[in-house]
């Protein structure tokens, strides 16, 4: 009995040995899978997990090769993108210098995609520099429901043109309204932990302001999100990172000058006096707000110049709703509009070179000098392309293509050359339309294959931006 009992306590013993060496042996085979950083990163399986509906990396060295480990660094890119100093580069990924711990202590989706800025060695905010940022995209695991990413494919205005166009809707998480891929996953916007991650990144590039899509409470785009339940949590995740916030007022239902000065005394009193409300100057104006406002032109002037100008009806000039208001220009025409209409100021949005008078480069420099002329602020839009045939087929003439990032340097080239006092970069995450500067990856689902940042990475216009907004920075 004894004896049995021993052969059984050796059995197990040996057992136990064996499978210990079977897991070293796989550890050491999957550590050296994970460390080829040739490996093909098109597959998902290979670098993404599954978390729900979001995805998130395992191994962040796979997708941010140079950038997790700086040696021997550098870009493939124009001279304008090329990094400056590899050593501020540096994304830090503590899970890995965790011990489990720690890890499930500081459990977050920092961790969880292995991204987390060092702030003693991220750019500096720039204030001058913005970009926009749409707080529209649901998914079921946070909103029930897939939002945005499920974009319906719009139909062309003529009947007979619509005929030759499919129709329908997209199907997240895979097959998502954007012919790219982001590197989060379809994610929420009402989720804390990627608002976190949108914040670090946009630090990371020394972007100063975030402008984020806004319609007022209760009312949202036909797609999307109602974004002013979520601009509290934009403020306290921007204040976090020494960011600030402005507000981009949407066409909302009745826009006219009585729903808007309604609005703006709402905006005022309840963001104004947080840290991260956005505030700046320009000539007699001093520590005031400054709100974009989308499609301006929709409405006269003669409703425009009652809030906008001394004496109008509804004035808010000198009063605490008092604010720098930038409008839309498009047409050559709209010069005219802001001036009328009492606007501080005109920006151009659009990311596609020579669709609107306003997105036109060579015309930069004379909206400048008009805009000098009348004590106005100019704002460019610079963008890194367009694409938006996911959403809206029949519009492929209108596609800029990224180029490896020379429409992004030329873009950007252009507007430096005006010496704006503030630049405005169209977009973080407008994913329909292929204007995002945020981490996007190769993928492919059944037929179809998503653009992507390729030879260059996920990173590579987030690298970009830093490096034109420290030119920027040095310029002003």
């Amino acid at each position: 009995m004894v004896r049995v009992k021993r052969s059984r306590i050796f059995i197990l013993k040996y057992s136990v040995l064996i499978f210990l060496s079977f897991c070293a042996v796989l550890g050491v085979y999957r550590l050296t899978k994970h460390n080829d950083h040739t490996e093909d990163i098109g597959s998902l399986s290979k670098v993404l997990g599954n978390r729900g509906n979001i995805k998130y990396l395992k191994n962040p060295k796979i997708i941010f090769p140079s950038i997790v480990s700086t040696e021997n660094d550098t870009e493939k890119a124009n001279d304008m993108f090329k990094k400056t100093d590899t050593a501020a580069t540096t994304i830090k990924a503590p899970i890995n210098k965790m011990n489990d711990q720690e890890a499930q202590k500081k459990k977050s989706i920092v961790n969880r995609f292995g991204f987390n800025i060092d702030l003693n060695t991220s750019a500096e905010p720039n204030y001058n520099v913005h970009v926009f940022y749409y707080p529209w995209y649901g998914n079921p695991e946070h909103d029930g429901k897939f939002l945005h990413w499920n974009h319906a494919i719009i139909e062309h205005w003529n009947k007979q043109e619509a005929l030759k166009w499919p129709k329908g809707m997209h199907s997240p998480p895979d097959n998502v309204g954007a012919n790219y891929y982001p590197l989060l996953g379809a994610y929420s916007s009402k989720d804390p932990e990627v608002v976190d991650i949108h914040m670090q990144m946009l630090r990371y590039a020394g972007i100063g302001v975030v402008v984020v899509s806004w319609y007022p409470s209760g009312d949202a785009d036909n797609e999307g999100l109602e974004p002013d339940s979520l601009v509290p949590l934009l403020l306290d995740a921007a204040q976090k990172y020494s960011l600030k916030v402005a507000l981009h007022v949407e066409p909302f239902k009745e826009r006219d000058d009585i729903t808007m000065r309604e609005q703006l005394k709402y905006i005022i009193s309840k963001y104004g006096s947080h840290p991260a409300f956005y505030r700046t100057s320009h000539k007699n104006k001093v520590n005031l707000p400054l709100i974009y406002i989308y499609d301006s032109y929709l409405i006269g002037a003669d409703k425009w110049k009652n809030i906008f100008t001394e004496g109008g009806s509804l004035s808010v000039r000198g009063t605490e709703f008092d604010a720098i208001f930038i409008g839309l220009l498009v047409e050559n025409k709209h010069l005219n509009h802001v001036i009328a209409s009492g606007f501080d100021g005109v920006y151009t949005y659009f990311a596609t070179n020579g669709f609107t008078y306003g997105s036109t480069w060579t015309n930069w420099l004379q909206v400048k000098k008009w805009a000098e002329s009348h004590g106005l602020l100019f704002i460019p839009s610079v963008g890194p392309g367009y694409i938006d045939t996911e959403i809206r087929p029949w519009n492929a003439m209108n596609t800029r293509k990224r180029l490896g990032g020379k429409y992004y340097s030329e873009s950007v080239q252009n507007a430096l050359a005006v010496h704006p006092d503030i630049i405005s970069i169209t977009s973080f995450n407008e994913w329909h339309e292929g204007t995002q500067i945020e981490p996007a990856i190769r993928k492919s689902f059944l037929s179809r294959s998503y653009e992507d940042y390729e030879p260059q990475g996920p990173m590579f216009y987030l690298n970009a931006t830093r490096n034109w907004v420290d030119t920027f920075r040095r310029a002003s």
